[in-house]
């Protein structure tokens, strides 16, 4: 599937999100109105737009980003290490970080950016987000104009479908099944609104997203019979 010499070419990636206040009265009138359209096919006629509000963090025009983790491989070829970040804080703050990054280290034509679902969730999310931040689109992010062999973006569960574009297969199930060793789960994304907003506990939230990241890429080592990453050569910088 993939040359081992280009896995440092790679950024893998995971966000979080949660809705953009810690409840459905806060926002403003028209705000409230708008979701109600938006989410009037996913709700069942006894949910009202204020019971549903809880999932509003998977729109990115009612939610917002807390945590973006990140990770890249060094030395593949030697002493292989796969180093692991973090930004948290503001979400303009964490997006003008990530962007440097980008900007900065992953600019080039062969540089990629890989995430579970990412073609559908991440990297549409941070772009939006970032439009609606008022911070330029880094190169990476920004798709106008672009061919599909163009766009610089690897998604795990995209190769992990074959083609079959009804399949959808979750990051906990493929490491499950292709025997990748996960640490013991602290929360789960259902969970990471409440304990952003009613545990004020983002330290919890960070290590499951650097996790998911992780998994990511081993996911991508495993889809090319390449060694799992040790615990050893998980560096948390």
């Amino acid at each position: 599937m993939f040359d081992k010499t280009k896995l440092e070419t790679i950024l893998f990636l995971d966000i979080e999100t949660v809705p953009e206040t810690a409840s459905f009265s806060e926002l403003s009138e028209i705000k409230q109105q708008l979701f109600a359209q938006k989410t009037e096919y996913q709700r069942k006629d006894e949910i009202s737009p204020e019971e549903f509000y809880a999932k509003a963090g998977i729109w990115a025009e009612f939610g917002k980003i807390i945590c973006i983790s990140v990770g890249f491989f060094v030395d593949i070829t030697n002493e292989r290490s796969f180093r692991v970040k973090s930004f948290t804080g503001e979400e303009k703050s964490i997006l003008e970080g990530f962007k440097t990054l980008l900007d900065g280290h992953f600019n080039k034509t062969e540089h990629l950016l890989c995430a579970h679902n990412g073609k559908e969730f991440d990297f549409p999310y941070i772009a939006r987000r970032m439009i609606i931040n008022n911070i330029p689109l880094p190169q990476k992010l920004n798709l106008f104009g672009k061919k599909p062999w163009e766009i610089a973006h690897l998604d795990t569960m995209d190769l992990w479908k074959f083609g079959d574009y009804k399949h959808y297969t979750s990051l906990n199930l493929l490491t499950n099944i292709l025997g990748i060793p996960s640490p013991k789960e602290d929360i789960d994304g259902s969970q990471v609104a409440d304990v952003y907003y009613k545990e004020n506990d983002l330290e919890r939230i960070v290590k499951y997203c650097e996790k998911d990241t992780v998994s990511v890429a081993q996911l991508l080592l495993r889809f090319n019979n390449l060694p799992l990453l040790t615990e050893e050569e998980i560096i948390v910088v």
